[in-house]
């Protein structure tokens, strides 16, 4: 090895030399390429021009398309090249596109370019050191916040791109990659930036968290842990252990902590958590448990990202406590039962991505630990890295699950995937049983999917079985039993075991060498025992391949036409065929190529025989054999051509003696089976065919204008076969070891390269370079063919000659596959020719070209119907744009199958160089072909622009095929060509316009298409640039008027909505001030020391441009004809709105009068946009900082005194003017909650504010637009009535839009316009009709929103008008409009100090419930009070406690309606008590002091014993209810408030609850029936969700004693119903019940206790409940109990006693039946605690059991239900299970298990 890194750096040290700088890293696959030693200075020339012209765009301002440009230049370089440059180069690219990306007005598309390349520049930490490189994250932030939290987009100022979702990934990536370089002291400044707003009731805690999570570094060194985790992490632990219910920002956090201990491990101690983190994890995985469970909603939605508790658990691993691997072997003891394939649900993908991934994120691990290079990442401490003890139990933990999981319901890949991962740590554990379950299903032949299952785990381990090792040296023994029993999987009857059979085949010879070595027993004595079996083994190989071959044989003579075709079907291939057939060449060529020479001779001789005795059809089976013989050929190219050329060609030159064949059309089929194996076979490196080249010319003169199709195609095949392997590059070695197997056997034993990985540096591929002599053949055979081609097809076009369309294909055809062939001898389009080519060649290509520019035109005029010809035409001007050798899709899906190839066999734990050899060689030939994909600059010359406008003429033609083939070409090459869309766009839009007459509707189709693009391509009408939209839009707004538009045609107008809805959707703000920072250039500059600098010019304002075009845009869009072309335009010119430029004038003038337009579509694009321009014409208002943060010290959050003055107090409101203007108003609800910010802004005092009530003429001309017309009464009452009528019937709802564009008229003019409205909000609001209470709720809202900076004697004025206007809404109130009243009360309220609201408070706290108008509005009414209470969360303690009192008297409601409102509302009042860390105990209403109030007034139901009934009211009831009725009906309002809080509050009062407890056991059912009353349906509710709750360490002993104490209640419905929330209860917080002892103990103690209770269903349920609590491991079957139970089995019973007839048999059990049920239970509940497999003590306890099958009822009909379960769950693998009893156990068993007779 380390001769091997000396050669390195003497290498390294000579390139630094040649390329002036040491590269940060190359790609190393480069230098294996054939012309690596010119790859330097071509690099180097191309960075410096990047360098250059990068620095110098950004110097001279011109981000487009400069910038643009340079970095898709830079992005190239690194695809190509690598990160070749230099750390400076590197680092300064980085600052350069940092300042970049931040600049603020930088649109959205460009950003997301550039951070793409930033992320791909930061991508390997590795390269850039702390030291290197710092950032700051204050940009990154605003960046952020700009785009995610945008202020104007829901004004349509801003359009960010619809595909939001990746713009989220790019910008989580982004911030990703720069957090490792943030400063050191970032983790204050962000802990200071967004504590404020960790306000657990506002939305802002979501957004927060969320910030900590992506921003928080956690890479920083050890010595600076202080400045970094430490500050928080205890703050944060102490949250998410605090909260109970799940809230939405919870996974964010735990994403946070998984990130933390990834990158810190041994550097935190997390074992007091551990136990709460298991419980989490699995509360998180939703599993069902107990009967009758209610899944909260919320538990899934919020549920852990599998991803981060794979990577957490990962990390806490190992380490001195070991407390982890405990734990996780307890939770996959707990669940593995859910593995079971009989088991599936919802919940079943989670289990399978914890099970495949898990493994995988602890290999990552090791190979950190282990194998990687240390880099300036801190390493782990030697202390906690994984040991191989660890490693040992970690695997052992995981085997049961796995093994269950291979054949789950989902498929086996995940299992698969797990095994591999797990078999390169231990193969020794995990490969015996994977065998034992693959050998049988090998054999059998009835169970298909076991075989599927099975072999593709096999595939997984494979190489770890192949390579042996120390830890598993008897693996590769397995080897060829397993490939000679997988041949029957060939198998033409199943196609998905075929399929899975060759994988597996092809995956076990890639990995070994096909030679035979037992010879070597003889010549060598150095052998260890195994190698001496593999080498005698070794000697099968031959026989297996000569089996292999006949069962291919076999699969191809079932599947030829005749057989698997009727008549009148397709000849094509199926695609299962063509699966088959991908399988079966691959297969075959792999073992070919693995074979030694003595072997590939028998076989070929053997693929020779098949294929020249028989002849088959060239469609399916023909394909099949010319495959395989193309197969052998590649392997020896000389043994093989030398049988097949000479054969085939006598073969078709006898039959072609014959004249007439030619010109048939039907060809004999053995002349077509012959060519089509010649064209096979002639697929070698050329240098082996140049001694048949005049066989071969011969051949293609013959058979090149045959007549028949299918004939002339084939020869083309061959021309274009022979042209490919004779001019282009390509590498020769295919064998999986260097040098392939023919050394003897004396020097070299193949046995020791099973699964031997490859040596990147020493991989020594060969290159197959094109001679002198291959070239000149290649361009003999185009003059000889290409150019009589050309010439016919030439004179045709200009009319001289007729050819008849079949000629015209063929002669198309050709000169398609001469393309194909020679693609890369061709020299660029119009470039100069390559000079050291012959002379006389160009003039192939230039009339090549020329008549391709003549014949689609000629074509269209003559024969349009042609299409064949028009597809062929399609066909090559693609190529001439795109093809240089190799196809872009060819090589993408190659890659892909390489990829997957590679995944199955790599091993993650070794160094990276050493994957295998074979890999190697399959990479280079990509980085090969990979180069000559990325067509190098694109240069768009004049002949692209002539074959651009041919294809724009295909693309409109008549045939929707053509114009489809054609389209998809061009977009491809709008895709590949810069800059060549502005050069099309006029031609297209020539279609659309309406003065043209000549267009035909297809044309016009054709032309909309073009602007529409493919789904993934370009979109020409939205290109990012203001020249091109300033001639699209207006032109699709004027097709209106164009004759050949039909809106009769519902594709065209179908075409139009599509085309203005994906604008709609792609459109994207576009910058206009392209400005940048000085900052951006001073780095440019740097980075431009390599060229020369260069002068400032300025860039014109692009604003003039911009204000142009909107002007130009209102023109058009007023000349439009039909309504449909009206809506498109006002959508297109609401794009236009912005937030950096205000609209023009005449554009505002044509919103405004648009509002009252007849269209309904105009009016609401119209409302949106005037509410956007308020916001553009909004004079801003003066904001001065106030530091409270001087206030307060320390981090308490919650009531504190300095933050008492924000709340609501009754006392000292502003009454008066001068109040008022005093006053601080604090808008925002979270401020002053957690902590203050550093510094809070706030509104200066109204002196210093814009002045309002302005005058006519102190207003902007926009502004005067708008007052004039609102101001207007006829215009006013107009618009009114359109906002009131209804839209579609019962869909409507309250609209933001409207309310936007309300608030923004009363905050831009105050109140100048309430005079005109108030007299409609006074008609709208007595009017019960749900559009016109909507439409008044509407402008209300925005009045009270808009009011924020009116005097005081304006805001006085406003309330006297709407106070009585509310109180009207409120009692004219329906079951239609309450939802629109609540969102208009809320969103009035949102955002806003109480304070300023407090007539609207006061008016609403009046009297809620107060019957007048029934229990509707009374429930309305608290709906509409909540509403806007739950918006001001702690500030209104004052009105929360009186409301509470106003309601408590109340809670005896009558109605279901106002009880389940009440409830709600109690949700909200409580909600601010919750107890999370570090937090005073707030002064709102708080849930113990309630409780105690209203246990009082229970009284009367918890003392009683009798049942307690729902109570019914009667009509005419009057006066007082006894006590007991009232209390019922308490209860049923509780209730409701207990399930409404489940879902929404953060933290359970749990100590609260349990005192109600008792009460809920005694109510709830026990059966399953719907026909109860609502009160035990609510008490069952309420059960299931409490015991689904989390539980605190501390509060299970509480817990605990209140379910003792119910389960010695007198009602044996309360004893079931404790265990059915013990089972829950127990599972859902499983770890912390286990991490405490007596805990445990209590709880087996209650299940034993109620074994014994003397009622039939308690008992059964307690061993239901044992027998679950055994199966997830939270009880263990051990010694003593089973003693006890064993004990209780033998309780004697008394003598049955001769009854008289008339005699009443006592019913009443004697205690000892009871106690000997007891004891069969128990048993019962062991035995069925493990159905899937048999323990050691699951025999004796079957016996046991089987004593007691003829004792009295009840206990015969538990035995023989056990015993059939035990029956029905080991039925499947009874074989297996069979072995772990004795032979007299087992004919005991046989007895009871089969059914006796019932006549005996």
């Amino acid at each position: 090895n380390g001769d091997r890194h000396l050669g390195l750096g003497k290498m390294k040290k000579t390139r630094s030399d040649i390329l002036g700088f040491v590269p940060q890293k190359d790609i190393v696959y480069n230098k294996l390429l054939p012309y690596a030693d010119r790859l330097d200075s071509e690099s180097n020339d191309i960075l410096s021009k990047i360098k250059g012209n990068l620095g110098r765009a950004v110097q001279l301002r011109e981000i487009w398309p400069g910038v643009l440009f340079w970095t898709r230049k830079l992005s190239t370089y690194i695809r190509l090249y690598g990160r070749k440059f230099s750390k400076e180069d590197h680092v300064l690219f980085i600052k350069l596109l940092y300042e970049l990306i931040t600049i603020p007005g930088l649109e959205i598309s460009m950003m997301q370019g550039l951070a793409r390349l930033l992320i791909n520049l930061l991508k390997k930490r590795e390269l850039l050191s702390r030291d290197d490189l710092e950032l700051p994250w204050r940009p990154l932030y605003e960046l952020h916040d700009r785009i995610l939290f945008s202020k104007t987009e829901h004004l349509g100022l801003n359009w960010f791109p619809k595909y939001a979702s990746v713009l989220h990934c790019v910008l989580k990536t982004l911030v990703k990659s720069c957090r490792p370089y943030f400063l050191e002291s970032a983790t204050q400044e962000m802990l200071d930036e967004w504590r404020p707003l960790l306000c657990p009731f506002d939305v802002t805690m979501q957004r927060a968290i969320s910030y900590f999570e992506l921003f928080l570094p956690t890479t920083l060194p050890p010595e600076l842990h202080h400045k970094g985790f430490k500050l928080w992490f205890d703050e944060m632990i102490s949250l998410w252990v605090s909260v109970q219910n799940l809230p939405s920002w919870e996974v964010h956090l735990v994403s946070l902590f998984a990130r933390l201990a990834n990158d810190n491990i041994g550097y935190i101690d997390w074992d007091p958590y551990i136990p709460k983190i298991f419980t989490r994890i699995l509360r998180s995985l939703n599993l069902p448990v107990g009967t009758s469970q209610m899944i909260v909603p919320r538990y899934i939605t919020n549920a852990y990202d599998i991803s981060h508790v794979v990577l957490w658990v990962s990390s806490l691993l190992g380490g001195p406590s070991k407390q982890t691997q405990a734990q996780l072997s307890g939770l996959f003891n707990s669940i593995t039962s859910f593995f079971h394939p009989s088991n599936h649900g919802r919940w079943l993908m989670k289990l399978m991505k914890l099970l495949q991934r898990l493994p995988a994120s602890v290999v990552r691990r090791l190979h950190r630990e282990r194998y990687r290079k240390p880099t300036w990442l801190t390493p782990i401490p030697d202390s906690h890295k994984l040991t191989e003890e660890d490693i040992t139990d970690f695997v052992q933990s995981m085997m049961q699950p796995v093994l269950l999981a291979m054949f789950s319901k989902t498929g086996s890949l995940d299992a698969a995937q797990a095994l591999q991962n797990l078999a390169l740590m231990r193969p020794e554990l995990v490969i015996p049983p994977v065998l034992e379950k693959t050998y049988p299903a090998l054999e059998t032949l009835t169970e298909p999917h076991q075989l599927t299952a099975t072999l593709s785990c096999m595939i997984g381990v494979a190489r770890s079985l192949v390579s042996g090792g120390q830890r598993f040296p008897e693996g590769p023994t397995h080897m060829l039993p397993l490939l000679m029993r997988a041949l029957p999987g060939v198998d033409p009857n199943d196609f998905s075991k075929c399929m899975i059979t060759f994988q597996f085949i092809a995956t076990f010879v890639t990995l070994v060498p096909l030679v035979d070595c037992s010879s070597a027993l003889h010549e060598r004595n150095d052998l260890t025992e195994v190698e001496r079996e593999m080498c005698s083994a070794s000697a099968e190989f031959e026989d297996f391949v000569l089996q292999f071959m006949d069962r291919c044989f076999a699969l191809i003579d079932s599947s030829t036409l005749e057989q698997t075709r009727e008549e009148t079907e397709t000849e094509k291939m199926t695609h299962l065929e063509s699966l088959v057939e991908l399988g079966l060449s691959s297969t075959f060529s792999t073992i070919l190529t693995q074979c030694s020479l003595d072997i590939f001779k028998v076989a070929l001789v053997k693929v020779f025989n098949f294929a020249t005795t028989n002849i088959f059809e060239t469609r399916v089976s023909g394909r099949m054999v010319a495959d395989m013989c193309r197969a052998a050929s590649k392997c020896h190219p000389a043994e093989s051509l030398k049988m097949f050329v000479p054969h085939c060609c006598n073969a078709i030159n006898q039959i072609a003696v014959n004249e007439e064949v030619l010109n048939e059309e039907e060809l004999d089929k053995e002349l077509l089976w012959n060519l089509q194996l010649l064209s096979e076979v002639t697929r070698v490196d050329g240098y082996k065919i140049l001694p048949y080249r005049s066989d071969l010319v011969q051949i293609l003169q013959l058979t090149l204008h045959l007549k028949c199709k299918q004939g002339y195609t084939l020869a083309c095949n061959l021309l274009h076969h022979i042209l490919r392997s004779t001019a282009l590059i390509y590498s020769t070695e295919y064998c999986s070891v260097p040098g392939g197997f023919h050394q003897p056997i004396s020097d070299y034993l193949p046995i020791k390269d099973w699964g031997r990985p490859g040596d990147l540096w020493n991989l020594d591929i060969r290159w197959h370079v094109p001679s002198v002599e291959e070239t000149s053949f290649a361009f003999y055979l185009l003059d000889l063919i290409l150019q009589p081609e050309l010439q016919r097809l030439q004179r045709f076009a200009q009319g001289e000659q007729d050819m008849s369309r079949d000629d015209v294909l063929q002669s198309l055809t050709i000169v398609q596959h001469c393309l194909l062939g020679a693609g890369n001898l061709m020299p660029p389009l119009k470039g100069e020719p390559i000079p050291e080519l012959q002379p006389h060649y160009t003039v192939g290509v230039c009339p090549a070209i020329s008549l391709l520019l003549l014949l689609p035109d000629y074509i269209l005029e003559h024969s349009e119907d042609d299409t064949k010809s028009l597809f062929s035409i399609i066909k090559i001007i693609s190529d001439l744009l795109h093809f240089k050798g190799s196809h872009k899709h060819e090589f993408d899906s190659r890659w892909k199958s390489f990829n997957l190839v590679k995944k199955s066999m790599e091993n993650r734990k070794l160094h990276f160089g050493e994957s295998l050899y074979f890999i190697h060689l399959t990479l280079s030939p990509f980085v090969y072909q990979l180069r000559k994909l990325t067509v190098e600059g694109c240069q768009y010359r004049s002949i692209h622009q002539e074959l651009m406008k041919d294809l724009l003429r295909l693309s409109t033609s008549t045939y929707s095929q053509v114009r489809s083939r054609a389209q998809n070409v061009l977009f491809t090459a709008l895709g590949t060509y810069n800059f060549c869309c502005r050069d099309l766009i006029p031609h297209v839009l020539e279609f659309l316009n309406p003065d043209n007459s000549s267009v035909i509707q297809q044309q016009f189709k054709g032309a909309l298409y073009c602007l529409l693009g493919n789904h993934s391509g370009v979109c020409l009408a939205n290109l990012h640039d203001w020249e091109c939209i300033a001639l699209t839009w207006p032109a699709i707004v004027r097709s209106g008027l164009s004759s050949a538009m039909s809106l009769e045609k519902p594709s065209i107008v179908r075409l139009f909505d599509d085309l203005a809805d994906k604008i709609h959707r792609q459109y994207e703000t576009i910058g206009m001030d392209f400005s940048i920072p000085a900052g951006c250039c001073v780095v440019a500059k740097q980075l431009m020391i390599t060229g020369n600098p260069c002068p400032d010019s300025p860039v014109p304002s692009e604003e003039e441009i911009a204000e142009g075009l909107k002007r130009q845009e209102v023109k058009n869009s007023e000349s439009v004809a039909p309504w449909k072309f009206e809506h498109i335009a006002i959508g297109f010119l609401s794009l236009l709105l912005r937030d950096d430029h205000q609209l023009p004038p005449p554009a505002v003038t044509f919103f405004v009068k648009s509002l009252n337009h007849d269209s309904l579509y105009v009016r609401k694009v119209a409302i949106s946009a005037v509410a956007g321009i308020m916001k553009q014409i909004k004079r801003p208002h003066k904001k001065v900082p106030i530091s409270p943060s001087e206030l307060c010290n320390g981090t308490v959050a919650g009531d504190r005194p300095d933050n008492q003055w924000l709340q609501y107090n009754s006392s000292s409101l502003p009454r008066t003017q001068q109040d008022w203007d005093q006053c601080v108003f604090v808008e925002k609800t979270h401020w002053g909650y957690y902590c203050w910010p550093r510094k809070l802004m706030m509104y200066a005092p109204l002196e210093e504010q814009p002045k309002h009530n302005l005058t006519r003429d102190e207003m902007t001309e926009r502004e005067q637009i708008i007052f004039a017309h609102f101001s207007d009464p006829v215009f006013i009452n107009q618009f009114i009535e359109f906002l009131s009528l209804e839209d579609r019937k019962g869909k409507d709802k309250f609209s933001p839009r409207r309310f936007c564009l309300f608030k923004g008229l009363f905050r831009n003019f105050s109140d100048a316009f309430l005079p005109v409205l108030q007299p409609h909000m006074e008609r709208l609001v007595a009017d019960s009709h749900e559009s016109k209470q909507r439409c008044v709720a509407e402008i209300i809202s925005g009045l009270i929103r808009g009011c924020k900076h009116w005097s005081y004697s304006k805001v006085e004025r406003l309330w006297e008008v709407l106070c009585p206007l509310l109180r009207t809404a409120l009692s004219n109130i329906t079951i239609e409009t309450y939802a629109d009243w609540g969102t208009c009360i809320a969103t009035a309220c949102e955002s806003r100090d109480p304070r300023k609201l407090y007539w609207l408070f006061e008016m609403l706290m009046e009297s809620p419930v107060n019957g007048e108008g029934g229990s509707f509005v009374d429930a309305c009414r608290l709906y509409v009070l909540q509403g806007g209470l739950a918006q001001q969360e702690w500030r209104v303690p004052e009105l929360l406690h009186r409301l509470l009192q106003y309601l408590e008297p109340k809670l005896t409601q009558v109605y279901k309606n106002v009880r389940e409102r009440i409830g709600s509302v109690l949700t909200y009042i409580f909600m601010i008590d919750v107890s999370l860390p570090y937090t005073h105990p707030t002064t709102s209403p708080r849930i113990s002091d309630f409780t105690e109030r209203i246990l009082v007034q229970l009284k009367p139901l918890t003392e009683g014993d009798e049942e307690i009934q729902n109570h019914v009211i009667e009509e005419n009831e009057v006066g007082e209810q006894d006590e007991r009725t009232q209390a019922i009906k308490l209860l049923k309002t509780v209730l409701k408030w207990l399930i409404a809080s489940a879902g929404r509050s953060f933290s359970t009062a749990v100590s609260e609850q349990l005192r109600l407890l008792p009460l809920l056991f005694k109510i709830a059912p026990v059966e399953n029936d719907d026909s109860y009353d609502e009160l035990k349906r609510d008490a069952k509710t309420c059960l299931s969700l409490m015991s689904q709750g989390l539980l605190y360490t501390e509060q299970i002993p509480m817990v605990l004693r209140a379910l003792q104490e119910i389960a010695g209640s007198s009602s044996w419905h309360a004893r079931y119903t404790v265990l059915t929330y013990l089972q829950i209860m127990v599972f859902y917080n499983l770890f912390t019940f286990m991490s405490d002892q007596k805990a445990v103990n209590d709880v087996r103690a209650l299940v034993i206790r109620l074994l014994e209770d003397e009622q039939l269903e308690v008992r059964e349920m307690a061993a239901t409940t044992l027998s679950g609590f055994l199966q997830c491991n939270f009880l263990s079957m051990d010694g003593p109990m089973q003693a006890h139970f064993e004990a209780l089995c033998k309780t004697s019973l008394p003598k049955k006693r001769k009854r008289e007839l008339g005699f009443v048999v006592d019913t009443i059990p004697s205690a000892d039946l009871v106690r000997r049920h007891a004891g069969v239970l128990g048993l019962s509940a062991c035995i069925l605690s493990s159905p899937y497999d048999v323990p050691t003590w699951m025999p004796q306890l079957l016996m046991d059991l089987s004593a007691h099958l003829n004792d009295t009822q009840p206990i015969e009909m538990t035995v023989k239900k056990t015993l059939s379960n035990f029956r029905r769950t080991h039925h499947d693998n009874w074989q297996q299970h069979k072995q772990q009893f004795t032979d007299d156990q087992l004919l005991v068993l046989t007895d009871l298990l089969v059914s006796p007779c019932y006549y005996a």
